[in-house]
Formats: C-alpha cells, structure tokens, sequence
C-alpha cells in the first residue's frame, strides 16, 4: 500500500527527500526505463504525488520520458562532470595521461572511494582498439577491481576489517573474484610493498587492471586512485610492470608540491 504523502516530523524537506529516492531508483534501474507505476510501486508512494514529481525532476531535464517510462535525464551527467570537475587532479588527468608514452594508448580511469565501492568519475579513451574498463558514474566492490584495493590499501587492515567484513561473502563477479576479507589483505600488503595494485580478472573477465592511489590535492578531496584496463592476454608481467610504473610517475605528477611530506 502506498503510505502517506503528508510530511513527517522526522524528514524537514519530503519532496526533496522523494525526488532522491526516484533518482536512486532509476540509477539502480541500469539504463532500463521504469513506468510511472513502478517508480510508485517500488517507493511506496501515491500515484498522482510520483506523477507530480516526476513532472518536475523532468522540468529540470533530471528525468527523460519515453515510451517505455522515465530515465535518468542529460541533467544527471552533467552534475557528475562538474563533481569530478572540483577536484585540480581530475582536471589535470587528461593531459597528465595523454602526456605518457606508457598511458597515451590505454584506457585509464580515476575511481574514488564511496563506502564499500570504487566509484568511477573520470575516463581516458586511450588508442586502443579494445572497449575496455567501467563506464563512468558506475560502481564495482572496492575489493575486486584493482583501483579500489589500491584505494583499500591506503588503509590499515583493521579499518579494512571494519569496513568490508559486513559485506562478506563480497559478490562473485568471475571465476577469479575473491569474496573475503581475509583472502583481501595478503592483496593490500602487496601493493604497499610494490606500490600499485593488480586485479587479474576479479572484476571482469579478460581484464587486467592495474591502479596507483592518489596523494589528496587537498585535505577535503575524497580518497582517489588512477587505473589502467588492459586486455589480459597483452597483459603479462613485463607490461604490467611497465604500466604500473607510467601510473606511478603520472601520480607523481598530480601530487600537490605544496603538501608536505605524507604522515
């Protein structure tokens, strides 16, 4: 039954509150349009308050109608562009990486951390024939894609634990995902020993990833790391090497010179 569409003490703003929860929704839809009845449906909410809203997100162009129902709107993009846009490395990533003989011809991406997830904000194309890597705006469990163990290993493994042990068993994406805590910290260990983190199939099959985490710019910037995707048969230990150090020089570059030495 929907419940009822008057305000509650505990949320000030319910129409903002709802409108998220329609965004939220659609997000989750995967690209899928949903129809005015299943946005009410799946939120709980009346019909004609769901139309009312819906109305107006399309207004704002955060919604697109077609035949099939509702869609994230252009809108949503670009709000997305300009929150990656905020940060000096982003906006410095796509000449740092076109710059470097080893990146100029491969997909490479920067990732932040959301909670449990690497979220993906930023993306060069690269050369190569292959389409590779994650599209932008979506998310892969930080433990089985290479830019968000680089990110995990940044910290200590009791804060690992902390976090990602109410997530176990993690989803098993391909043959080679891991799905424990324990089968993730020999991983970050070796990356603090070798400086950048490799993902050797965990999150797509065929696909080798390999990241750096970032030096925040600025002590207010969100954890990031750089990560390239390359096909895994190209993908044997001399090139990974190779590609893992290019990543560690262009992280070099995108350091702030004005930060101190790292605590």
């Amino acid at each position: 039954m929907p419940q009822p569409d008057g305000p509650t003490e505990r949320d000030p703003a319910p129409a903002v509150s709802r409108a998220l929860r329609i965004l939220t929704a659609l997000a989750d839809a995967d690209g899928a349009p949903m129809t005015l009845s299943d946005i009410a449906r799946a939120l709980g909410l009346a019909k004609s308050s769901t139309a009312n809203l819906c109305a107006a997100l399309e207004d704002g162009r955060m919604l697109e109608r077609e035949a099939g129902g509702y869609r994230l709107g252009r809108r949503t993009a670009e709000l997305g562009g300009a929150f990656a846009q905020q940060f000096n490395q982003v906006r410095e990533f796509y000449r740092v990486v076109a710059a470097s003989p080893v990146l100029q011809r491969e997909v490479v991406q920067i990732a932040m951390l959301d909670g449990t997830d690497a979220l993906y904000l930023a993306r060069h194309e690269g050369r190569s024939p292959y389409r590779l890597g994650t599209p932008l705006g979506s998310k892969l469990p930080a433990a089985l894609s290479a830019t968000g163990v680089a990110l995990l290993a940044e910290l200590d493994d009791d804060a690992v634990r902390a976090l990602l042990a109410p997530t176990e068993p993690f989803p098993r994406l391909t043959p080679g995902s891991i799905t424990t805590v324990d089968e993730l910290l020999p991983q970050l260990l070796e990356v603090r020993e070798r400086g950048y983190a490799v993902d050797r199939g965990g999150s797509f099959g065929g696909i080798t990833g390999v990241a750096v985490a970032l030096e925040p710019w600025a002590p207010a910037d969100p954890p990031l790391a750089m990560g390239a995707a390359l096909p895994a048969e190209l993908a044997d230990e001399q090139r990974i090497a190779e590609v893992g150090e290019g990543l560690l020089a262009a992280v070099a570059v995108l350091t702030n010179p004005l930060r101190g030495p790292r605590s």
